[in-house]
């Protein structure tokens, strides 16, 4: 089980993990209190479940977790254990494309938690494609499968530069391959929109800075449906007025 140590420091949050992991009986309870934006609750649900999407969505979840509210060596456990959960996930079914699409999403996490040196002689940014390719060998249309293939060339590009291409066959004309199926598959996306928006500022802020604003601004007009949404929104929010767009 999730040491709520990690995940919280806060008492009264073990209650309430306790309180939900009683109740839990279904993939659709876990996904509900995900969608509210209970990430920590959702992770304990979904590794209670013990099924490959249940663990999938642990992970998934945990990784929310981190990114959006852990600091610091809290952060590092979280992305941590997430990793460990998607690697359950894949175990349990290697033929689950989410569950690779998690291993990518939390290690390409955890490694960047570590600090670009010590990921790169771990050799995360390799773990990650792998993880994306398989996802795409077993479902070529899956959405977040392309987002990540996008945003994985978008970061190399952005973090290795003019050797992103000779070290790993990382490209902007690759990443914006990617984001672009990703729309075409998932046109009303919120969360598409934002990351294609941000995977274009890693690759030239200047350059692109008008169409990652249109972007931005096309992500705000859409309906917020859960709190991975608002999230994102508040994001796009932020990041827009930063660009002088908001």
């Amino acid at each position: 089980m999730i040491k709520a140590a990690f995940l919280t420091g806060v008492a009264l949050v073990c209650v309430s993990l306790l309180a939900g992991l009683a109740g839990a009986r279904s993939m659709e309870e876990t996904r509900a209190v995900y969608s509210e934006g209970r990430f920590v609750e959702a992770a304990e649900l979904g590794e209670a479940l013990k099924t490959s999407e249940s663990y999938g969505l642990a992970a998934q979840a945990l990784a929310m977790q981190g990114h959006f509210f852990a600091k610091g060596e809290e952060k590092k456990a979280l992305f941590q254990r997430a990793v460990e959960l998607a690697e359950e996930a894949v175990r349990l079914d290697s033929a689950n494309p989410e569950a690779h699409i998690q291993l990518a999403h939390t290690t390409g996490r955890y490694g960047q938690s570590l600090g670009f040196l010590q990921a790169v002689t771990g050799g995360y940014a390799t773990k990650v494609r792998e993880s994306i390719e398989e996802a795409l060998r077993l479902d070529p249309d899956k959405p977040a499968a392309h987002l990540s293939m996008a945003t994985w060339h978008a970061e190399i590009v952005n973090a290795a530069g003019g050797m992103a291409g000779f070290l790993y066959g990382a490209t902007a004309k690759k990443a914006r391959r990617h984001y672009e199926r990703t729309l075409e598959l998932m046109p009303d996306a919120k969360v598409v929109c934002v990351e294609y928006a941000f995977g274009l500022l890693l690759l030239d802020e200047e350059q692109n800075r008008e169409e990652a604003r249109g972007l931005l601004e096309r992500a705000l007009k859409k309906p917020s449906k859960d709190a991975v949404d608002r999230l994102y929104h508040e994001q796009a929010a932020a990041r827009l007025a930063a660009l002088g767009g908001g």
